[in-house]
């Protein structure tokens, strides 16, 4: 009777534990309480990602879980001592062990080629229609227009305590003085370095996550839709130090021609008809990251 109801109370834990992972719905771009499963896809690559994992991943492991679930609910069972008070002494079953090393393989297999694809469209840089350099500093990021008047600034965050949002109006944690700002229904290359650490650049509504390495470039297409403007919101996702969190991202997606119009005034204006934050000029390269260690 004591294994049957261990067996019941690991039951209710695995049961507890698939309700918490079943995925559900989440807004784009804005924090949620309790929010859970992944964020609104928004660029094609984030599409075919949570296409691939909403569609193909999560049945697998699902289907997965369940029998596993099963099975150890009918071995506690089937094979408590008080049901099988003399255990056989088996030690080997040859057709037990190729299926549960075939059955893996195949698996793999079903997985390996839509991966495959994803992972082709991730890598697919070709045709561009501009290019942004980003810059990964301790601990702040750095964006560049090179096709673009040579616009470049430094992003940094805003608000470290509610009272600072507060005062702000700004969401803690999460806006800066100066976000990145990209057109809709446009190709764009994203360069990715660093001018000190490894650090990584995550947005998961466009599926990037990519890493900033000193003294390399790595490179993947950004492709926001027409009729997806907005503001858009990531992090460092690469431990990089003190203030690894104290850096976010904040992409700002507009019109063709209101990107055009901020690029005429050399970056300054505000966009879209949002007016950039009123704060305080930041002082520059080391100053600020005295000033941020602080």
């Amino acid at each position: 009777m004591t294994c049957f109801s261990h067996a019941l109370r690991r039951l209710g834990w695995r049961c507890a534990a698939a309700v918490l992972l079943v995925p559900f719905p989440a807004l784009a771009a804005d924090p949620q309480n309790y929010q859970l499963g992944l964020s609104e896809p928004v660029s094609p690559l984030a599409v075919a990602q949570a296409a691939f994992h909403d569609n193909l991943l999560m049945p697998i492991l699902t289907g997965i879980v369940l029998l596993v679930l099963l099975l150890l609910v009918y071995v506690s069972w089937r094979f408590s001592a008080r049901r099988n008070p003399n255990p056989s002494k088996t030690t080997h079953n040859t057709l037990l062990e190729i299926a549960w090393t075939a059955a893996p393989v195949l698996i793999l297999l079903v997985i390996l080629f839509p991966s495959l694809r994803v992972l082709y469209q991730s890598a697919d840089v070709s045709n561009p229609e501009m290019t942004v350099k980003v810059t990964g500093h301790q601990w702040y990021w750095s964006y560049a227009y090179p096709d673009h008047e040579g616009i470049e600034f430094d992003s940094m965050l805003m608000a470290r305590t509610e009272e600072e949002a507060r005062e702000m109006n700004v969401r803690r944690l999460m806006d800066v003085d100066n976000p990145l700002v990209v057109p809709t229904g446009t190709r764009i290359r994203m360069l990715f370095t660093s001018a000190d650490v490894l650090h990584n650049w995550a947005v998961s509504e466009f599926g990037i996550r990519m890493d900033t390495v000193p003294g390399r470039l790595n490179e993947q297409m950004l492709i926001i839709p027409e009729g997806r403007e907005g503001q858009y919101y990531g992090f460092c996702s690469e431990l990089c130090g003190v203030d690894h969190s104290f850096m976010p991202i904040s992409v700002r997606a507009v019109t063709r021609a209101a990107f055009d119009s901020w690029v005429q005034s050399g970056g300054q204006t505000a966009v879209a008809g949002v007016p950039q934050p009123d704060v305080p000029a930041l002082p520059q390269s080391g100053e600020t990251v005295a000033v941020l260690a602080d």
